[in-house]
């Protein structure tokens, strides 16, 4: 039967869950990807309170609806990154405390240690989020780096995170790491290294959105095809290049809906990426996971469009052949 489709909350955290859980589940939506940022997922309350976690579950039950994956991208952004004051904004106090790097740091890979353990206690085995990176700043910078300096990122990267995905594996949880600009990884070949530096841990998977590959001249479908065992989770975003000879791919420092920017988010099946061979790719390598709505356009009002996009994936999503793909012989 088609995948179960979800709304990443993320976007909409400045909705308290009870809000947002009624909107989504009238919508028609099956469940949730529950960030663990605005109120709809308290981290440390939920370890500490026994009744935290019945009643965040019992909540979403009034909507018909579950709680399949549960994201801390910006806690883990902090793990690998480079600290500086941006980063204050995207932790919680605790996280942050008196600011230093290397503590603010340790305290962010504590903080993905207890998320793990919530989702054991939550009954949900993927855990989505970001790693951060300590090298970001010289893809596209100059100087470039000399191997030694990539090496030597690598090995603090596994350093970092490997105790983490110990705690992962002891709950019997995964992390999809978001392929994604900013991270270790975040094209194909990125991620390859990535997941080499762990020793192909099974803890380590990803979180494939295709929107993030289209505006970077990526073919999405070729990451299906390379990690066809390590997609844990599927991201529903689109995107439109709008390179008019002013702009690039890259971002600049315009936000999001700037004209000045060479590219855009859309709802999903209003930019440009192949849904259809998507879906189908997703058919090819087994992919029996959930889809998640990770809505944002700038130019569309997100309810409307988080509906829209709903009816666009129940219109898309198909079942494979029940006995493999048809060969026709002439």
């Amino acid at each position: 039967m088609p995948r179960p489709i979800l709304l990443f909350t993320g976007p909409f955290a400045d909705l308290p869950l009870d809000t947002l859980a009624a909107k989504v589940g009238d919508w028609g939506y099956q469940g949730v990807e529950l960030c663990c940022w605005g109120d709809h997922l308290e981290v440390q309350r939920a370890l500490s309170d026994d009744a935290y976690c019945p009643a965040r579950l019992e909540l979403l039950a009034r909507h018909d609806l579950h709680a399949t994956v549960i994201a801390n991208h910006k806690v883990g952004q902090a793990v690998s990154d480079v600290i500086d004051e941006r980063h204050q904004a995207l932790l919680p106090d605790y996280v942050w405390g008196d600011g230093k790097p290397a503590k603010v740091q340790q305290r962010a890979a504590e903080e993905m240690m207890a998320t793990f353990r919530l989702a054991e206690k939550l009954g949900v085995g993927v855990v989505s989020g970001f790693t951060g990176s300590p090298i970001w700043s010289y893809v596209t910078g100059y100087p470039a780096p000399k191997p030694a300096v990539i090496a030597e990122a690598l090995k603090q990267f596994a350093k970092q995170w490997n105790p983490i995905l110990d705690v992962a594996r002891d709950c019997g949880v995964r992390f999809a790491c978001e392929i994604h600009p900013g991270q270790l990884a975040f094209d194909l070949h990125s991620a390859e290294i990535v997941l080499d530096a762990l020793h192909g841990r099974e803890e380590f998977g990803f979180t494939f959105d295709p929107s993030h590959f289209h505006w970077q001249g990526i073919e999405p479908i070729e990451i299906l095809r390379r990690f066809p065992d390590r997609i844990y989770h599927v991201h529903i975003k689109d995107a439109t290049l709008t390179l008019n000879g002013r702009s690039g791919l890259l971002s600049g420092y315009w936000p999001s809906g700037d004209p000045r920017r060479g590219w855009q988010f859309r709802s999903p099946g209003r930019g440009g990426i192949d849904w259809d061979a998507i879906l189908r790719t997703l058919n090819e390598i087994g992919y029996d996971g959930p889809l998640a709505v990770d809505w944002h356009d700038p130019g569309l009002d997100r309810e409307f469009g988080a509906a829209d996009a709903l009816q666009f994936l129940k219109r898309l999503d198909f079942d494979p052949p029940t006995r493999g793909p048809q060969v026709f012989r002439g």
